[in-house]
């Protein structure tokens, strides 16, 4: 299609003259100018009715903007009934034209009407439309423009947010319609030279909004308003036929949709969707808005309570030397007023004192700002969301924009009742809150979440209401189908934790069928060792919990005796790669058979296993290594006894690598035991004294994988280390020794051992014998 014309003398308007066809307020979505001319404009002209840029199905929900306890930042979200993932949102703050319109017009009394194209159309279309990508019409070259842009440009602007603040942000006096006038005219003269720009689902688009601009002025006659974006006036003001306009309509796909009003964040604000006028400062264009008399003086008057709050010291004399410096900045630069680069410019000289790290702290609380909006109880939702929203009420679970953590005692009913909506709510795939490591301890009955509301999330409440009406029913369905989908071991058992943490006692019998049969079908032992741990933290959180585990503990007493049958021969004539991940199966399995209750039998296997694996020639040393390891933690073998595995790893016959490899079990670098080295002064003798003992010949082979080993560790545990070996064992200087193990006295001290008892009986809450 050629490039669309300008206005022609079609009955649109000029909005002073009060007569000649509708006013057409062209608009820059989220500008507070934009805003402040749009109301000054309706209350001078006072027209009967209001057209919005929007989709038509918002005008069920147009009331609701009257509605007390709604308050902005919102958006207007479509999805798709059947395809809730399926979703386009229409972002409004305080100071976008089309809020501020569509409360002049409630105030007023006048009829609002939304009247872009249907979503119906736009959620079925296909995704790509629109993109301006091998459309031969498209803007010049084939690319999308920024009107913006191409304006700011033409005025020798190269920052088009620059150019815009000057041209309508920071100019608040004079003929408020003037604006709408100049940007008309420029609009035209682009939309003739670039046609739809790069975008050709506009010319759709506006072919709809033409059709409802005639039926508003066949009903009101031409007190008539359109608040658009700028770019679509000239289409509008265009004269075309309505057979014309129906016919770009015609064929369109279509799609049942929903439609409510969603709580938004300023932060939000800058995603290009919907409204697509991204913008970067939002919690500027919001001060700018709500204070247009002296907007630097009381900006900077914030600024400064903000690092106040933050023990950042500011006084009234930095406050008058920034607002100074702002406005000086502004006359040697030719704007207007200050604009944000003048004020940031002035906060990080005066009140920053040069410092760009408070004038991070300025940009995130109050350039951008995290104010998340409020919609009334009565707007459209799920019944999932409505569910949601009365636990959280219920739970005194307030979403916030802000990150927070949260600290639970699951021993408190309602801490309980709150850990399980959050656990439910991740298995919906609803991520409001991340568990995170708590300050308090590790113990089951406390849990720390970090919690954040997105608005997207109530997208992923609506792909969750296929699943149920309530949260319970919900998860407790998504899981039941996860386990029939599930195919790995390991996510069965991931399952039955998640459903133990998430209270979702009526979903365990499927998990736990689902469980029965893979572990019956699954001969791997990594899989078996994969999947151990998880029962095992499952049926410790049991007891807190308050959740019956006998079936849990069931299947993980037949797992674990699996586990024992094949882990020896599964360990024999692995590659170091296999090897290593086999290691760190063994590591988890190890601290899993230490949480199973009652499990003695077990482990005990489990000792007798670690032996084989730690005396087979054809395992791989690291695993071997590891085995001594754990077995000497666990007091299972004497100092000697591993004394004996480690020359059995140097003797003449094992390989210089497979003997590092052993070391590298043993010493446990990778798992973290640096500390344990270092403290243990019985353990770091052993290794020195292989170390010692290695041959001259092997030595020079040996030596960078051991120091591929102990590079693992923290450089403060390398460095004590080599103080220590420095020192040589014991405490008789380099090179002494005591009787016995390096370090250790020959005869316990038991006056000195006694001395700690108290302090025992006191952590344990026990009392010590008379």
């Amino acid at each position: 299609m050629p490039g669309v014309p300008g206005p022609t003398p079609s009955g649109a308007r000029s909005p002073r003259t009060g007569s000649g066809g509708p006013l057409l307020l062209g608009v820059r979505h989220h500008g507070p100018g934009s805003a402040r001319g749009v109301r000054a404009v309706l209350e001078a002209e006072r027209p009967d009715a209001v057209l919005i840029e929007g989709p038509a199905e918002a005008d069920a929900l147009v009331e609701l903007v009257g509605d007390p306890d709604m308050r902005p930042p919102v958006a207007l979200l479509a999805h798709a009934v059947d395809d809730p993932g399926r979703a386009a949102f229409w972002p409004m703050a305080e100071f976008s034209p089309e809020w501020v319109a569509i409360r002049w017009a409630l105030d007023r009394g006048a009829a609002v009407r939304f009247v872009d194209l249907p979503a119906a159309h736009t959620l079925a279309a296909d995704p790509t439309w629109g993109d301006g990508e091998g459309d031969e019409e498209a803007a010049g070259d084939g690319v999308r423009i920024d009107p913006v842009a191409e304006l700011a440009g033409a005025a020798g602007y190269e920052d088009a947010e620059r150019w815009w603040e000057d041209v309508v942000e920071l100019r608040g006096d004079g003929d408020p319609a003037a604006a709408f006038r100049a940007l008309a005219e420029a609009m035209g003269t682009l939309r003739e030279a670039y046609g739809h720009g790069g975008h050709p689902r506009d010319l759709v688009r506006e072919a709809y909004m033409r059709l409802q601009l005639r039926a508003a002025r066949k009903e009101f006659g031409d007190s008539v308003a359109v608040v658009c974006g700028a770019w679509h006036v000239p289409a509008l003001a265009l004269r075309t036929t309505v057979a014309a306009d129906r016919a770009l309509l015609k064929g369109l796909p279509k799609v049942k949709t929903g439609t409510t009003w969603v709580p938004w964040t300023h932060r939000r604000l800058a995603r290009r969707s919907g409204y697509g006028a991204g913008i970067d400062a939002p919690g500027w264009y919001a001060h700018l808005f709500t204070a247009p008399d002296r907007p630097v003086e009381r900006w900077m008057t914030r600024v400064a309570g903000l690092l106040r709050a933050e023990d950042h010291p500011v006084s009234s004399a930095h406050v008058i030397e920034a607002v100074r410096l702002a406005e000086a900045l502004a006359a040697l630069r030719g704007r207007p007023r200050p604009g944000l680069d003048e004020t940031t410019d002035a906060v990080r000289a005066v009140l920053c004192e040069g410092s760009d790290v408070p004038l991070a702290l300025v940009r995130d609380r109050l350039v951008v700002g995290d104010v998340l909006g409020e919609v009334p109880e009565g707007a459209p939702a799920v019944p999932l969301q409505r569910d949601l929203t009365r636990r959280q009420r219920t739970l005194r679970l307030k979403p916030e924009a802000d990150e927070r953590e949260l600290a639970l005692d699951l021993r408190k009913e309602t801490d309980g009742d709150r850990s399980r909506l959050l656990h439910r709510l991740r298995l919906l795939g609803v991520p409001w809150g991340e568990p995170a490591a708590g300050r308090t301890g590790t113990g089951t009955f406390r849990e720390t979440w970090r919690l954040r509301w997105e608005p997207e999330l109530h997208v992923r409440v609506a792909e969750a209401g296929v699943w149920g009406t309530t949260v319970e029913a919900a998860a407790t369905a998504r899981a039941e189908a996860r386990a029939r989908e599930a195919t790995a071991l390991a996510d069965v058992t991931a399952l039955a934790e998640d459903c133990l943490l998430a209270g979702l006692a009526d979903a365990l019998p499927v998990v736990m069928r689902a469980l029965a049969d893979r572990a019956a079908l699954d001969t791997d032992v990594t899989h078996l060792a994969r999947a151990l741990p998880a029962l095992a933290r499952s049926l410790r959180y049991g007891d807190v919990r308050g959740t019956d585990t006998a079936a849990l503990g069931e299947v993980a007493a037949g797992l674990a005796e699996r586990i024992c049958v094949g882990l020896p021969p599964a360990c024999a004539g692995l590659d170091p790669d296999a090897a290593a991940s086999l290691r760190e199966r063994i590591d988890e399995v190890h601290r899993a058979l230490g949480l199973l209750p009652g499990a003695t039998g077990t482990r005990e296997r489990w000792t007798g296993v670690l032996h084989r694996i730690a005396a087979h020639d054809r395992v791989p040393g690291l695993l071997r290594g590891r085995a001594a390891r754990l077995l000497l933690d666990e007091g299972r073998i004497p100092d000697d006894g591993a004394a004996l595995l480690m020359s059995r790893a140097l003797s003449p016959g094992a390989p210089p690598p497979d003997a590092a490899a052993w070391i590298e079990g043993f010493a446990g670098a990778a798992s973290g035991d640096g500390l344990l080295l270092v403290h243990d002064e019985r353990l770091r003798g052993l290794v020195d004294a292989w170390l010692a003992s290695v041959p001259a010949g092997a030595f020079t082979d040996v030596l960078p994988l051991l120091r591929r080993t102990f590079s693992a560790y923290e450089p403060g545990v390398r460095r004590t280390l080599g103080e220590l070996a420095a020192r040589g064992p014991g405490a008789g200087g380099p090179g002494a020794s005591a009787p016995g193990a390096p370090g250790f006295d020959p005869v316990p001290d038991r006056e000195r051992a006694d001395a700690v008892l108290p302090l025992l009986h006191l952590v344990l809450g026990t009392e010590a014998p008379a």
